[in-house]
C-alpha cells in the first residue's frame, strides 16, 4: 500500500514538471499545467492515478497551506480596517450571484434547483484567486484587498449553505434551533481560536524558540496550522478558514518571518497538488460529447459573476475600474464548490448529467481564471477609455468636500487649483511620509486614494480625496493642467501606466515621479513619460548596502559616492535607447538641488567667491533664498549665512562630493573616530 501511494506521488510529480514545462514553452501559466496534468492522470485520460483519496487529501492540505500564508501576511488589525468590505461587499456579492442565478433558471429547473445553482455558481476559488494575485504581486491593491475580502466572506458562507442543502433535499425539517446552535458553536470556536493565539500562543512560540531547533519550530507551525484547520472542520467550517486563522494569530508574534519561512516550501507543493486534484474531477469523454453546453454553461457563469461583483464593488465606493478587475479575478467557480454539488448530488437535489456538467464547466473556468487577469487592465482600460463625465465623477468619492474646502490648505482659490502643487496618487506610508515633508516645507499639495477607510481616517487632517485617478478627469479634478509634481506611490502597475499615460497628455511640463516594485520595470514607466522611476527593490538594496558600510566606519563621502556610481551604472542601463544599433546618451546628468547653509559649516560667513564653488567644487549657485527673499542672481561678493538656502546646479558626483560644504562639522568623538577607520 504504501509502495503504491508513492508510486501515485512519483508520477504527480514527474508528470507535472514535463506538462508545466511544456506550459511555459507556450507562456502559459504553471496553474494550467497543474490541471491539465489533473486531466491526464485522472480516471477518464490515462488513469495513472487510481487511488484519488492520498491526492484529495494532500490538495486539501494545500489549501490550507496557502490559506496560512495569505494570514500570515495580515494582522488582526489589517483585517478589521476590511470589515466594511468582507461584511457589505462579500454580503452584496453573494446576494447578486444567487439572485442572478435564480432569475436565470428558476423557470426551467424549479425554486430548489435555482437555489441550489446559485449556491454553487456563488463561491469563487480561493486558492488560485490568491496564489495568481501573490505572483502578480497585487495582493496589497485594492483589487487584491476588496478579492481577500470577498473570499473570506465566502468561506463564512459555507455553513448555511451544508445546513441548508439537506433541508432543500426534504432530508431534514426546518429546525432553528438546530441552525442557531451551528451557528455559534462555529462562532464560538472561531472566537476561543483567536483568545489562544493573543493569551496563550506568545507563551508557547517563545518555548519553542528558546530551544532554537529549527525542526521543532517546523514541527509546531505545520501542527498549529493543520490543527486549527481541523477544529473549524469538525464544527461545519472549511479547513481553509482555519487555517487562515491559524496564520492571522501568528502574524502578531515577533516570530512571524521564522514561522512564514518555514511555511513556504509546504505551501507551494501541496498548493500545486491541489491544482492537479481539480483537473483530476474533469470527465473526458463527457466533455467531449457536451462541449457546446459545457462552453455555454462556463461563459454564462463567468459573465453573471462579473455582473454581479460590479455593482457590489460600486457599493463599497471603489472605482469602475478597481469592480471590474475584482470581478475579472472573482469570474471562476470555487474549489468548495464541488463539494456542495457532490452534496446536491447526493440529496437527489441535481442529476448525474447536471453535475457532470457544472463540474466541466466549472474546471473551465478557472482554467481561463490566469487569462481573465491578464487581460482585466485591458478590458477596463477600453472600456474606461474615453469616460462620459458622469463615469468620471463617480470614480470620485461623493462625500468628498468640494474645492471651497481645501482653500484653507492653499490648494484651491476660487474654485480652481494653484499651480505648482503637489499631487500624491496612494496613501500608504510612503504617501503619509511624502505629505508630511510638503507640509513642513510649505509644498501645497493634493492627495487621490482609493481606499475609502483611509480617506475617511484622513479626511479632516488632509486635503484628501477618493478617486480613481487613471480617469482623465478625475486627474483634471486634481489640477494636473497645472501641478508642478505627481507622486504615483500605488501598488497596481496597470493603474500607474493609465495614470503616467493621461497626466502627461494633459500637462507635458508635470514632474512624474513613480514609485515601483521592480528595477525592470523603468523602461516601460519611462516610455510612458515618467520622469523618475524609483525601483523599490533597488532602493532598499542601496540603503542596505550604505547601513552596511555606516557599521563599519565608512566615511560617509566615500559611501555617497559609491552609490552615485551605483545608481549611475544600474539606471543608465535601463534608461539606453536603441537607436538603429548605436546606444545613444543623455546628455551631461546635471541637477537642481537645494542645500541649507549649517551653522558652524565651511560656507558659514563666507563669500562664494572665496568658497571657489563652481572653480573648485564644479558648483553653480543658481540663487539662494534667505528668509522670505530670495536673490536669484547671486554674485561672487555674495556672503552666505547660518540658514539660508543655497540652489545649486551641478552633476551627480559633484553635488555627492561637495555636500559635505553644507554641513556642520561632526562632533568630537566622530571625528576621532572617522580617524581611526
Amino acid at each position: 500500500m504504501e509502495e503504491l501511494i508513492l508510486r501515485q506521488i512519483v508520477i504527480l510529480f514527474v508528470l507535472s514538471i514535463l506538462v508545466v514545462l511544456v506550459c511555459h514553452r507556450f507562456r502559459l501559466p504553471s496553474i494550467v499545467g497543474f490541471l491539465l496534468t489533473g486531466v491526464l492522470c485522472g480516471p477518464s485520460a490515462l488513469g495513472l492515478v487510481p487511488n484519488e483519496e492520498v491526492v484529495d487529501i494532500m490538495a486539501e492540505a494545500g489549501v490550507a497551506f496557502l490559506m496560512f500564508s495569505i494570514g500570515m501576511e495580515l494582522s488582526s488589525r489589517e483585517l478589521v480596517r476590511l470589515k466594511r468590505p468582507l461584511l457589505l461587499g462579500g454580503s452584496a456579492q453573494l446576494l447578486l450571484t444567487v439572485g442572478m442565478v435564480f432569475l436565470l433558471s428558476f423557470w426551467w429547473s424549479g425554486v430548489r434547483l435555482a437555489i441550489v445553482y446559485g449556491c454553487m455558481v456563488t463561491l469563487s476559488s480561493t486558492a488560485i484567486v490568491l496564489s495568481l494575485l501573490q505572483q502578480k504581486g497585487q495582493t496589497e491593491s485594492p483589487q487584491g484587498r476588496v478579492c481577500l475580502a470577498v473570499l473570506i466572506f465566502q468561506d463564512l458562507a459555507i455553513v448555511p449553505m451544508v445546513l441548508m442543502f439537506p433541508l432543500l433535499g426534504g432530508d431534514m425539517a426546518l429546525d432553528y434551533q438546530s441552525m442557531a446552535l451551528a451557528v455559534g458553536k462555529g462562532l464560538l470556536v472561531i472566537g476561543a481560536i483567536l483568545a489562544f493565539g493573543k493569551f496563550v500562543l506568545p507563551r508557547v512560540m517563545f518555548s519553542v524558540v528558546s530551544v532554537r531547533s529549527r525542526e521543532l519550530m517546523y514541527m509546531t507551525v505545520l501542527g498549529l496550522c493543520l490543527a486549527v484547520a481541523l477544529l473549524t472542520s469538525q464544527v461545519g467550517l472549511s479547513l481553509a478558514l482555519g487555517a487562515f486563522l491559524a496564520g492571522l494569530m501568528l502574524a502578531e508574534s515577533e516570530y512571524s518571518l521564522n514561522t512564514l519561512e518555514s511555511i513556504m516550501p509546504f505551501k507551494e507543493v501541496f498548493s500545486s497538488i491541489f491544482f492537479i486534484s481539480v483537473g483530476m474531477l474533469l470527465d473526458v469523454r463527457f466533455f467531449a460529447s457536451h462541449i457546446f453546453l459545457v462552453l455555454l454553461c462556463a461563459a454564462a457563469i463567468v459573465l453573471v459573476k462579473i455582473a454581479a461583483v460590479l455593482p457590489a464593488i460600486r457599493l463599497l465606493r471603489y472605482s469602475m475600474r478597481t469592480a471590474l478587475l475584482t470581478g475579472f479575478s472573482l469570474a471562476q467557480v470555487g474549489e468548495f464548490s464541488f463539494v456542495l454539488a457532490r452534496s446536491a448530488l447526493g440529496f437527489e437535489l441535481i442529476s448525474n448529467e447536471a453535475y457532470q456538467i457544472f463540474l466541466a464547466a466549472s474546471i473551465l473556468t478557472m482554467v481561463l481564471t490566469p487569462f481573465l487577469l491578464d487581460a482585466a487592465p485591458r478590458v477596463a482600460g477600453f472600456v474606461l477609455r474615453k469616460p462620459s463625465g458622469n463615469t468620471a465623477l463617480a470614480a470620485m468619492d461623493d462625500e468628498t468636500p468640494d474645492a471651497a474646502g481645501y482653500e484653507e490648505k492653499g490648494i484651491v482659490r476660487d474654485g480652481r487649483l494653484l499651480k505648482d502643487h503637489l499631487i500624491i496618487i496612494g496613501f500608504g506610508i510612503g504617501g503619509q511620509l511624502l505629505a508630511r515633508g510638503a507640509k513642513k516645507s510649505g509644498i501645497p499639495y493634493i492627495i487621490s486614494e482609493m481606499n475609502t477607510d483611509t480617506v475617511a481616517r484622513f479626511r479632516d487632517t488632509e486635503p484628501i480625496r477618493h478617486g480613481d485617478a487613471s480617469f482623465p478627469l478625475v486627474l483634471e479634478h486634481l489640477g494636473v493642467p497645472t501641478a508642478r509634481t505627481l507622486a504615483i506611490l500605488i501598488s497596481d502597475p496597470a493603474g500607474g501606466r493609465a495614470i503616467i499615460s493621461n497626466a502627461r497628455a494633459m500637462n507635458p511640463a508635470l514632474h512624474i515621479v513613480v514609485r515601483t516594485r521592480f528595477l525592470s520595470r523603468i523602461n516601460s514607466y519611462i516610455e510612458l513619460g515618467a520622469n523618475e522611476v524609483i525601483p523599490e527593490e533597488f532602493e532598499t538594496s542601496l540603503e542596505i548596502f550604505a547601513r552596511v558600510l555606516n557599521h563599519y566606519l565608512v566615511p560617509r563621502q566615500t559611501i555617497d559616492s559609491y552609490i552615485v556610481s551605483i545608481r549611475r551604472e544600474n539606471y543608465g542601463m535601463q534608461r539606453q535607447l536603441d537607436m538603429g544599433g548605436a546606444i545613444m546618451e543623455s546628455l551631461p546628468n546635471l541637477q537642481l538641488s537645494a542645500f541649507t547653509v549649517e551653522p558652524g559649516c565651511a560656507l558659514d560667513g563666507r563669500t562664494l567667491g572665496d568658497v571657489g564653488l563652481r572653480r573648485r567644487y564644479g558648483l553653480t549657485a543658481a540663487g539662494v533664498r534667505r528668509g522670505e527673499s530670495i536673490d536669484n542672481s547671486p554674485r561672487a561678493d555674495t556672503r552666505l549665512e547660518a540658514g539660508d538656502v543655497v540652489f545649486v546646479l551641478a552633476t551627480a558626483e559633484a553635488l555627492a562630493q561637495a555636500s559635505a560644504l553644507f554641513c556642520a562639522p561632526a562632533p568630537a568623538e566622530d571625528a576621532e573616530a572617522g580617524v581611526q577607520a
